[in-house]
């Protein structure tokens, strides 16, 4: 073989080898870096009412919606335009003002005593060190209040800067009723309508990783300042357990709230419907109510 074939074929494989390396983070990057998934919200999505029912199956709870995502029509709605506590579905919100900050996922943040104020069901002890990621995937799956408060640290130095960011993507996503005061949800001012809260669910599905993130069942979470040492998380969305695929959602609950779902399902017919309830008297009861609406929602399209 001549020296320049020799050449040429040394170009070759590193060439090769390039592809190959890049292919292989491009998948890595593509989990944890939220800027080539960032969603616009550009352009106002509205709902139409027109042929909105009143009546349906009898339900326990405060407020609803259903909506026939596909054409946007609204299918069901009760109380739809009535201010209430919404809970921690705000964290579907601070999912977005995470991503839409565009910061490295892969940074890392440890929760502080001020992450665990009110907050002792959690799995994350305090001084524990995780990346971003992982604290997402915690406070979108396990609805878990210390992770959303480091996450809001992490990208914008305090609560209050970070609430201030919250109230500004509702701005640009045109929610006139909604307004946040904190990340998690625990504060009841955290306020919002059936009608909003189903337009922040359009939203989120928008952002790629939020949608990855709130329809995954279970991922476990690594604490990188203890050696060999996990938490379990698993998504308190129950309807991902039920015959629909949840494309996205957020459970919450505060005593001010009642129990609260807002949720994107497919059939496998693969017609999608928004589901929102709020102001539900009972944890399971929530998932049953939704159910209820989803199946009668169902046989209403043709």
């Amino acid at each position: 073989m001549t020296i320049d074939k020799r050449k040429s074929v040394a170009r070759t494989l590193v060439l090769l080898a390039l592809i190959v390396f890049f292919s292989a983070n491009t998948l890595y990057m593509f989990e944890v870096t939220p800027s080539e998934i960032q969603a616009s919200t550009s352009e106002k999505y509205s709902l139409d009412f027109e042929k909105a029912k009143t009546k349906g199956p009898r339900l326990n709870l405060k407020a609803a919606l259903l909506v026939d995502y596909d054409s946007d029509e609204v299918i069901y709605a009760k109380n739809c335009e009535k201010l209430r506590p919404i809970a921690s579905i705000s964290k579907l919100v601070t999912a977005m003002v995470l991503v839409d900050s565009k910061i490295d996922l892969n940074k890392t943040e440890k929760i502080t005593k001020e992450d665990a104020y009110r907050s002792s069901r959690s799995r994350l002890s305090v001084g524990f060190e995780m990346t971003l990621y992982d604290l997402l995937h915690a406070a979108l799956l396990n609805s878990d209040n210390r992770a959303a408060r480091a996450l809001a640290r992490a990208t914008y130095g305090s609560i209050e800067a970070f609430a201030r960011e919250m109230n500004k993507k509702c701005r640009e996503m045109g929610l006139k009723s909604t307004i946040f005061y904190e990340p998690t949800g625990l504060n009841s001012k955290n306020v919002s309508t059936a009608v909003e809260v189903a337009k922040i669910i359009h939203y989120a599905y928008q952002y790629e990783l939020i949608a990855k993130v709130t329809s995954t069942k279970q991922y476990r979470v690594k604490i990188l300042n203890k050696k060999n040492t996990y938490r379990q998380m698993a998504n308190t969305n129950l309807l991902t357990i039920s015959p629909y695929r949840v494309l996205t959602g957020k459970t919450g609950y505060i005593r001010a709230a009642d129990y609260c779902l807002a949720t994107l399902v497919k059939n496998r017919a693969g017609r999608r419907l928004t589901a929102v309830v709020l102001g539900v008297p009972g944890d399971k009861l929530r998932f049953r109510e939704a159910r209820k609406l989803i199946d009668w929602g169902y046989k209403q399209l043709h």
